[in-house]
């Protein structure tokens, strides 16, 4: 089989394709009648279902990978703690499990850029939910150290009452981005032209 395709999308950090493109490789597989061989990189597989938020398909992934390669893969296995932290919403078990295993070179990458995505969702989260929030808490919720997700959230324009230790959020101004309808410019130019003659 040939994963070249995952091989230069992992190289190009487009990380957001890796799910999409092992699912069809596994559907032309199937197609082909030809069985799962050992080389098959379920573990990235699952990081890439992982890594877009698709926690559905990568249980349904787990559910179809053959025990025998469940038991024969450590980094495998970790890859799916960490969907499970997932689907339990256990933020702080999420960070456990990616600094549980010594990740290969191949899925180093892809943990990385999944722990740094996962730190601005749990960022994003914090900051709708909340307008205090502990330091304690927030630290967990950012899978850092107090002094770490401190720093971490001075940066992001939020303040701390050292003697409470207490965040205050800073939301932020949500600006829309407008989009220019080219139909609404084409009446209005059309409009415009009416006028003038």
């Amino acid at each position: 089989m040939d994963f070249s395709v995952v091989n230069e999308a992992l190289a190009s950090k487009s990380f957001d394709r890796i799910a999409d493109i092992c699912d069809a490789l596994m559907l032309q597989v199937a197609a082909e009648g030809v069985p799962f061989r050992d080389e098959w990189p379920f573990a990235l597989h699952l990081l890439g279902h992982i890594y877009v938020d698709d926690v559905n398909s990568a249980r349904f992934l787990w559910k179809s990978i053959p025990a025998s390669i469940k038991e024969s893969r450590p980094e495998l296995v970790a890859a799916w703690k960490i969907g499970q932290k997932l689907w339990t919403r256990d933020y702080a078990g999420v960070y456990e499990a990616i600094r549980g295993l010594d990740w290969t070179q191949q899925t180093q990458l892809l943990v990385a850029a999944f722990s740094e995505l996962y730190t601005k969702r749990m960022f994003e989260l914090l900051q709708s939910a909340y307008s205090t929030i502990s330091i304690q808490d927030a630290a967990q919720f950012l899978g850092m150290s107090e002094e770490d997700a401190t720093n971490y959230v001075l940066r992001q324009g939020w303040t701390v009452d050292p003697t409470s230790r207490m965040l205050t959020v800073t939301k932020q101004a949500i600006v829309k981005e407008q989009k220019l309808d080219p139909g609404k410019l084409q009446r209005l130019t059309e409009y415009v032209f009416h006028l003038e003659h």
